[in-house]
């Protein structure tokens, strides 16, 4: 699959809740979600999102609690896949769950800024900055798990199994 958009470019150890801050969760809402989404640390975000935006994080992207809510609070705002150093393995599988793909670049995720527009093939973990010319190659997700992002998440991908 072959994504396009404006990077949203967080730092190292972003947790669930600064994703979606604990006051946010009476809901299971995704749009309810979204609309919350990274307010403790980025006002804009939710406001001027937009779809099909990529979202960069540096290490350990998604630590803290396993909530849920996170990634469906991230794919909710339209946000296609998320790129970062590493992940908190929980955030990932929970991504994994809810079909938002999430690509590992290591260190070479600093070369990537706000603002700047990638292309993005979740098949062949390449990415392309198209502002800075750079190329980047993630660990391709797994045909399994592409099945379950092309289907929207792990409930679909099950239900379309039987």
């Amino acid at each position: 699959m072959e994504l396009r958009g404006k990077v949203w470019r967080y730092g190292d150890n972003i947790d669930t809740d600064v994703i979606i801050p604990a006051r946010y969760l009476n809901t299971f809402d995704p749009q309810e979600l979204a609309a919350h989404c990274m307010v403790d640390i980025d006002e804009s975000f939710a406001k001027n999102v937009k779809a099909g935006d990529i979202m960069v994080g540096g290490k350990n992207f998604g630590c803290g609690s396993s909530r849920e809510h996170a990634p469906v609070a991230i794919k909710a705002s339209g946000v296609p896949v998320v790129i970062a150093a590493s992940f908190a393995r929980i955030f990932y599988r929970n991504g994994i769950n809810i079909g938002l793909p999430l690509l590992e670049i290591g260190d070479a995720v600093e070369k990537i800024k706000a603002g700047d527009e990638l292309r993005v093939d979740t098949d062949t973990g390449v990415i392309e900055d198209l502002t800075t010319g750079d190329k980047f190659k993630a660990h391709p997700l797994p045909g399994f798990v592409q099945e379950i992002a092309k289907a929207g998440g792990l409930i679909n991908y099950t239900k379309s199994k039987n």
